[in-house]
């Protein structure tokens, strides 16, 4: 184990972090802010901007150099998807999802022949996706009941999954599938399956809430073929690879509340200031300032649980509970204030015309998905209570 006091102080980047950081915002304002109100409309990422994503590098971040990624770290994936859900969440949760349930496991699980086939690709133009969740298998996901069958050199599966996050764009699905009931959840499988594969389809597209510029959609495994070399990881070690991911990416969804929250607060920081009433503006009225200064402390606290949450894993320490309180709370942070800046806003806050409106509807799957709130309380409580000490 690595010592953890050669890690840098939380609030403190690198300059390799912070000219990374700063890319990014850059990025996000030049290319990603005129296309939102379009994209939004559309409920739809516009394809030319997911190539700039990929051109900028921010698709494979962690992917090692050896096959054409950064080769950066959770902590800079963190800081990508915070600079962008300040623009725009359904970017963010794409490149999101690329970087951490895709990439992620494929490099630290899959054999040396998927990883050269694939991971080259998803560095610079394939969209991946992550399928584990089912109609009847949500917080319970070990529960699913897609079946893998062995027939010679492939595997045939039968099923379905929902709520799949960039299905409609990916060309690439990391799908959970059990070969052996009998074993309960060690007979589940990972998979890396192409869109075009025989037997595979995409389903019903979800008309959501927020985050509507991004594709939630059913898969149908259909007899789905698919090769016995595209495993990823051990047979029957599936459930591992879903575990180990998901706590990853519980780290990408709180960063990205984190930027949903931020975003919201930093148009509301500039409304405050122009908006009069009773002969001043209203960023002038203590009650105001008040509730502003409370929003901006419980940011920063958010923001230093999911740094923390991401330095640990990079240096290979444990950080299961401190993804899921990350994740806990800056989903909370997040709904609070984007709450309280439609509030400022007054009736403007309630229109599509004015930004806030938006962050407040992006704000709310943010204790949903990769682990609703109860599920992450139930990971703290469960740890806190066999250590017997509040961490």
């Amino acid at each position: 184990m690595s010592d953890l006091s050669t890690i840098a102080p939380l609030t403190k980047l690198s300059e390799e972090e912070e000219l990374f950081r700063d890319t990014v915002r850059a990025f996000a304002e030049r290319e990603i802010r005129p296309r939102v109100p379009a994209m939004e409309r559309a409920s739809a990422i516009d394809r030319a901007l997911l190539r700039q994503c990929f051109a900028i590098g921010v698709m494979g971040i962690e992917i090692p150099e050896t096959y054409g990624g950064g080769g950066g770290s959770l902590l800079m994936t963190a800081l990508a998807v915070e600079e962008l859900s300040a623009v725009d969440a359904s970017v963010a949760v794409c490149m999101d999802v690329q970087n951490t349930l895709v990439n992620n496991p494929l490099i630290k699980w899959a054999n040396d022949d998927v990883k050269r086939r694939y991971l080259p690709r998803l560095a610079t133009d394939l969209v991946g996706a992550y399928a584990l969740s089912e109609p009847e298998s949500g917080s319970d996901a070990f529960g699913l009941q897609t079946r893998a069958t062995k027939q010679e050199d492939k595997w045939i599966l039968e099923g379905r999954k929902l709520w799949i996050t960039n299905a409609a764009e990916a060309e690439l699905f990391l799908v959970f599938a059990n070969t052996d009931f009998s074993k309960g959840y060690k007979g589940i499988t990972a998979f890396a399956i192409e869109r075009g594969f025989n037997g595979f389809a995409i389903g019903k597209r979800e008309d959501k809430l927020g985050i509507r510029a991004s594709s939630t959609c059913e898969l149908i495994l259909d007899g789905c073929e698919v090769p016995a070399g595209n495993v990823v990881g051990k047979v029957g070690q599936g459930y591992k690879v879903a575990i180990e991911t998901l706590n990853t990416g519980r780290i990408g969804i709180a960063a990205q509340m984190i930027g949903v929250a931020r975003g919201a607060l930093d148009a509301t920081l500039t409304y405050v200031k122009e908006r009069k009433q009773f002969g001043r503006p209203i960023g002038e009225f203590q009650a105001v300032q008040f509730q502003l200064a409370q929003a901006a402390t419980e940011l920063e606290a958010a923001r230093l649980l999911v740094y923390n949450a991401a330095r640990l894993e990079d240096a290979s320490e444990p950080y299961t509970v401190q993804a899921a309180m990350a994740k806990l709370f800056s989903s909370q942070v997040a709904e609070r204030v984007t709450s309280l800046c439609v509030e400022l806003f007054g009736g403007y806050g309630y229109t599509k015309e004015y930004p806030v409106e938006k962050f407040y509807r992006d704000a709310k799957i943010g204790t949903i998905y990769e682990g609703t709130s109860n599920m992450q309380l139930n990971t703290i409580a469960k740890q806190i209570l066999k250590d017997g000490r509040g961490r």
